[in-house]
């Protein structure tokens, strides 16, 4: 039996509401939240409901970045002083009875602490929403790890939702692919450093128009090439270093020595061949032979990333 309107206000007042927002306002209420207002955005003119959610059920959303204690510390402190919590979180359902927030983590963790029972949350009906969180979300990471974990947290969240995608699909919330190939390597190495590679991975590395599934085995391939590359690469630095060679873009000098694309602006060369042509190269180059001179014009090609 559908509710009666007069139970919640409703903006435009006159127009029908869509069955799955009738649908997920019912759910919202058996979930403990209290709605306010179910309303359409003035934009694109989609509903969302405004509502008052029980904050146990409220989660971050998988892919995102871990808090930041001194941020949610700054949130409770600035809560604290003007009493009051003035803005709301974008929220999408979840499985059963669950919230997932994309851009309102350290406000939900901040309320939290202050023992709130309650979050204000504009509830999105569509699920796909909380995969936008890298476009959404104006707090952007601050460097290349923190990026390439973003994304490959969102891909494997939407491996789990919706298998039948393709990185295509969603190759504007991934902005660059080899973002996923880089954050398949920083999770089992968090102190790899990758920012020296991203001028070839530019050319080289595109997305693949394949289900998930299929993709990520071809992402799972690239990533292990590349960390064999590091892994030759790597000792070299050492070499370097030992020798009191301390430039601060010694290994993407090394890198570059080893590029077979330079500067080309177009890559005549597919990813597996290029980085077979360079772990080649370096498992015959003598580091002995690299000049300081050598390596600060090498260094001139630099990502414009930290790690």
């Amino acid at each position: 039996m559908d509710m009666p309107r007069a139970k919640w206000k409703i903006y435009p007042a006159n127009d029908e509401l869509p069955d799955d927002v009738k649908n997920l306002a019912k759910q919202i209420e058996n979930d403990g939240g209290t709605v306010l207002t179910i309303y359409q955005e003035p934009y694109g003119k989609n509903w969302q409901i405004f509502a008052l959610l029980p904050l146990e059920k409220v989660k971050p959303t998988p892919f995102q970045r871990d808090l930041s204690s001194s941020h949610v510390k700054r949130l409770q402190e600035v809560i604290e002083q003007v009493k009051r919590f003035i803005d709301p979180i974008v929220a999408v359902r979840y499985g059963d009875g669950e919230y997932w927030t994309p851009n309102g983590n350290h406000r939900r963790e901040a309320l939290l602490q202050l023992v709130a029972k309650e979050i204000p949350a504009i509830i999105i009906p569509d699920m796909s929403v909380a995969f936008h969180i890298l476009s959404l979300n104006t707090e952007k990471a601050h460097n290349l790890k923190e990026k390439a974990l973003e994304v490959i947290r969102m891909y494997r969240g939407l491996l789990e939702t919706n298998g039948k995608i393709s990185e295509m699909d969603y190759a504007f919330q991934f902005e660059e692919a080899y973002l996923i190939t880089l954050g398949l390597i920083y999770e089992k190495h968090l102190k790899f450093s990758g920012s020296a590679y991203v001028p070839i991975l530019k050319k080289v590395d595109n997305f693949i128009d394949a289900p998930l599934p299929e993709a990520l085995s071809e992402r799972e391939k690239r990533a292990d090439l590349l960390k064999e590359v590091d892994d030759v690469i790597e000792p070299i630095v050492h070499s370097l270093r030992e020798r009191g060679i301390n430039h601060p873009f010694l290994k993407q000098a090394v890198v570059s020595k080893v590029n077979p694309i330079k500067r080309k602006r177009i890559a005549t060369v597919e990813y597996n061949d290029l980085f077979k042509q360079m772990k080649k190269a370096l498992e015959k180059l003598d580091p002995s032979t690299i000049t300081m001179e050598e390596l600060i014009a090498l260094a001139s090609e630099m990502s414009g990333w930290t790690d």
